[in-house]
């Protein structure tokens, strides 16, 4: 069933589509074909369950396709394309597991290759991120590990970056170029890792604002493909951030904490669940878009808020939920589609005019 929701001058078509389990995370899956459309559901109830759903481009209802069972509730969940261009999901699992499921284009079953438990992390994969065209992955835990896996043929191959030995927690990853990525951990602390540059982190940075807010967490990274050097950050707080790796001894603040003036821009007053670049959104200072300004980015929170933020601009509020919005996906080949899911066993998708 579909609840369609009115569509006002400028606003996005909004349609709920309730579900029947909960829903831990939702993703668009690459497109397997110029007339098909399907998103990625990682449920947890009565057991946990992946499954990719059809999306009918008319009423903009579900269906399912194919289901996948991992072995415990997924923890992170990614999707891509290999350099073939087959769509790829990766799912971290709560016990420690890592599993590259890849989407057939006639029927969408997925066949699967796996790292099984403990064997990554001694303990859930908290974050996960693939490298488009690559199908490599770098996966991160609460117990300090950083991890590669790489496809070779029909195998994986594993490799430990960095081990900490639990003094230091990551939660969340992002490939910025075939040899570079960013974590985040507590503190709303983000390191740069470079491959040839082997022995841990080449730079870090680590909040020191006031406010008593140091003791947050980074729940979600993402960096634009265009500006590598930028590295966008969302957590506890409300807080939306920026660290550009040029100029490290400042953030830039989209929303959250901070002083002055950029201390009343609160999109959200919780947990900001997920950050990403919203392609669709063109930045209101269209006479400023140097390589230091911030484009527009989209978040969820823990206090039901779906919004786009933007350097210096009052956020722009997309939906204000009763319940957590847990996740959202902006489609890579249309941006004006989004699909979110929320606390309250429901999946919203958004689009924009």
């Amino acid at each position: 069933m579909a609840v369609t929701g009115t569509a006002l001058p400028g606003r996005p078509q909004i349609q709920r589509l309730p579900q029947p389990h909960y829903i831990d995370a939702v993703r668009w899956l690459p497109q397997l074909s110029a007339f098909d459309r399907f998103a990625v559901l990682a449920l947890s109830s009565p057991s946990p369950t992946l499954e990719i759903h059809s999306l009918d481009p008319q009423t903009l209802t579900l269906a399912p396709q194919s289901t996948w069972a991992p072995p415990s509730r997924v923890s992170s969940l990614r999707t891509s394309r290999t350099q073939t261009h087959q769509p790829l999901i990766t799912a971290g699992t709560v016990s420690g597991s890592l599993h590259l499921l890849f989407a057939n284009a006639v029927d969408a079953s997925m066949s699967e290759l796996s790292v099984p438990e403990k064997e990554l992390h001694a303990g859930p994969v908290s974050g996960v991120d693939v490298m488009d065209g690559a199908a490599e992955c770098v996966s991160v835990g609460e117990d300090g590990r950083v991890n590669l896996v790489s496809v070779s043929g029909s195998r994986l191959g594993v490799r430990r970056v960095f081990d900490s030995e639990g003094l230091v927690s990551y939660t969340a990853a992002k490939w910025a170029s075939p040899a570079e990525f960013v974590t985040g951990g507590y503190g709303f602390s983000l390191q740069w890792w470079d491959q040839r540059r082997p022995g841990g982190a080449v730079s870090q940075f680590k909040a020191n604002w006031a406010q008593g807010t140091t003791s947050g967490i980074v729940h979600s990274i993402d960096i634009h493909p265009s500006r590598k050097h930028t590295c966008l950050a969302g957590g506890s707080l409300g807080t939306v951030f920026a660290w550009d790796i040029r100029w490290q001894q400042q953030p830039i603040i989209l929303s959250g904490i901070g002083t002055g003036e950029a201390a009343t821009r609160l999109a959200c007053e919780s947990e900001v669940w997920e950050v990403q670049y919203d392609r669709y959104t063109k930045s209101t200072n269209v006479g400023n878009i140097s390589s230091s300004r911030i484009l527009p980015a989209m978040i969820c929170s823990e206090d039901g808020i779906l919004a786009v933020v933007e350097q210096d601009e009052e956020p722009i509020e997309l939906l204000a939920e009763p319940c957590a919005i847990n996740s959202f996906d902006i489609d890579r080949e249309n941006p004006s589609d989004v699909i979110c899911s929320l606390e309250w066993e429901s999946i919203f998708i958004l689009t924009r005019p």
